[in-house]
């Protein structure tokens, strides 16, 4: 049967349609920067298959600690090695992929004894990552576009403060500061809590993985879904994203092969305004599974 697309209500729902679908359009994000074997983050940028690549860590800092930059056999922080990534972060901004660093990691040294050592850890990131000034900028002179709290240790009052402060440097005008966060499925997060309630955050990408009461399994996947419904009804931010494994040796736990996610778990999460895709962890396993490439035209 032929559609008569001059038909006044039949433009309309095709607007409709056509609206509803970019609204639920949804990007990946991925990890780099935890394993020398990835490739440049140039060239993960480069291959067109992500929305926003989350430099990996910023692993020591607060308590009086030098903050100390860690992206394994990438470079060497210590000997400004890491300036080098500079090129890369533009050669990324410039193809419209937003580039984040990462504090904290599964395996970091950091910690935040008071609000002013927040406050002085946002500084530090504002002055050496973000829009200020600094002669020692561990990453070069290119502006990333914000951060991203992985915070899986430690004590858990003052992120509130550091998210704070560094949502203040952005409201200063000029560009703007990113806030993203990757908890762990169980809510509320153990450590972030306090933090993602301030309603500053921008973008989450939830952990499920490594976490059974909450991870999708296709024998129950109500545990998925109603920790899907409770992140996006209790927590204001602007895009959630279910975070996954890129490959069976990427987690303990939660891998979710491309298939099930397109027919099985997508499903459960598209229809929801709140809904902004899947986060992998990390390129290294994206790169030997191929897990986004799969993906990407489903997400």
């Amino acid at each position: 049967m032929a559609i008569n697309v001059r038909s006044p209500a039949t433009l309309s729902l095709l607007i409709f349609v056509a609206l509803f679908a970019k609204s639920n359009a949804g990007g990946i994000v991925i990890y780099w920067g935890q394993n020398g074997n990835e490739g440049t983050l140039a060239a993960t940028c480069a291959t067109g298959k992500y929305q926003i690549v989350i430099v990996a860590f910023l692993s020591t800092f607060g308590n009086g600690q030098k903050p100390q930059l860690n992206l394994a056999g990438h470079c060497n922080p210590a000997s400004n090695g890491c300036q080098k990534v500079s090129r890369d972060i533009h050669s990324c901004q410039n193809q419209g992929v937003k580039v984040m660093l990462s504090i904290g990691g599964g395996d970091g040294s950091y910690s935040l004894s008071s609000a002013d050592d927040a406050r002085s850890v946002a500084d530090y990131l504002w002055n050496n990552f973000l829009g200020g000034g600094s002669n020692s900028r561990p990453l070069g002179d290119a502006v990333l576009d914000g951060i991203d709290f992985d915070i899986e240790g430690g004590e858990s009052r003052y992120y509130a403060t550091l998210a704070t402060k560094l949502a203040e440097y952005s409201s200063r005008g000029g560009k703007k500061v990113y806030l993203t966060a990757a908890p762990q499925c169980p809510f509320p997060d153990q450590w972030l809590n306090g933090a993602l309630t301030s309603g500053l955050f921008d973008y989450i990408w939830i952990q499920f993985y490594n976490n059974p009461p909450c991870q999708y399994s296709s024998s129950n996947p109500n545990n998925f879904k109603n920790a899907w419904k409770r992140w996006t009804s209790s927590i204001k931010a602007g895009k959630f994203y279910v975070g996954l494994p890129a490959s069976k040796a990427a987690a303990g736990s939660g891998f979710v092969p491309p298939e099930v996610l397109k027919s099985q778990v997508l499903p459960l999460v598209k229809s929801s305004p709140q809904y902004g895709g899947v986060m992998l962890w990390d390129e290294f396993n994206d790169n030997n599974s191929g897990y986004s490439s799969a993906i990407k035209n489903s997400v």
